[in-house]
């Protein structure tokens, strides 16, 4: 029988960017299978065990998240952990989540509703060349927007997607080693191991945190991940 659940949630759906594209299709899947793997365990390792993210079709995957805030640092961990060699889109939805089915595990209703609506209103923003880094959005139901307000489940929409704009600009700039630093860091690494990971200097890795403005992305996210 179906059920909402007493609380709204906040759901995300990602897609791979231009899989269809890829030179070596199987590879590229086998990437994003074995990244969402990692997010999971680390999910795991935290103590949270709901929602983990899993592929429902083709280069498409799903989850659930106690809060905004865990849904914006999955797709910041998702798309990092991708790049350079594939990219990802991501749509984070609030509102209330309807239980069609629980073996296997089937959701519907207004939270996936509005996550849909979200990574297809980034698609289209991404389309625009000023525009093409774009990757992540948020939106509430409109089904929600009413409890949204009263129960204070987040800040204003607006805002966090103001901030998501400038975090994906800021990546889609980095080359290839600075999107490993920058890995490092958000794994909590000094810079100074991330050096010697890398086999280059300690100066260098100081160098592209200051030049390419990792040091910000970093406390962005810390500050975009304790959001409720």
């Amino acid at each position: 029988m179906a059920d909402v659940k007493g609380m709204p949630s906040w759901v995300l759906i990602g897609d791979l960017v231009g899989s269809r594209r890829s030179a070596d299709r199987l590879g590229t899947h086998d990437l994003l299978v074995r990244v969402l793997a990692e997010v999971n365990e680390a999910s795991a390792r935290a103590g949270r065990t709901d929602g983990a993210l899993q592929i429902t079709a083709g280069d498409e995957f799903q989850g659930t998240f106690p809060s905004l805030g865990a849904a914006v640092a999955t797709t910041l961990w998702v798309r990092t952990a991708l790049l350079p060699d594939a990219d990802v889109r991501c749509g984070i939805g609030f509102g209330h989540v309807l239980v069609l089915q629980e073996a296997p595990r089937v959701e519907d209703g207004p939270g996936w509703w509005a996550a849909r609506s979200a990574i297809e209103a980034v698609a289209a923003d991404a389309a625009r060349a000023a525009l093409h880094g774009l990757r992540t959005r948020y939106a509430v139901a409109p089904e929600s927007e009413a409890e949204h307000r009263r129960i204070g489940r987040g800040p204003d929409p607006a805002a966090v997607n103001a901030a998501l704009m400038v975090r994906d600009h800021l990546i889609s700039q980095l080359s290839s080693r600075s999107l490993s630093v920058l890995r490092g860091l958000l794994a909590g690494q000094t810079q100074k191991d991330i050096a010697r990971d890398l086999g280059i200097s300690p100066s260098a890795v100081s160098q592209r945190v200051r030049s390419d403005g990792l040091a910000v992305l970093v406390a962005a996210d810390e500050l975009l991940g304790g959001l409720g």
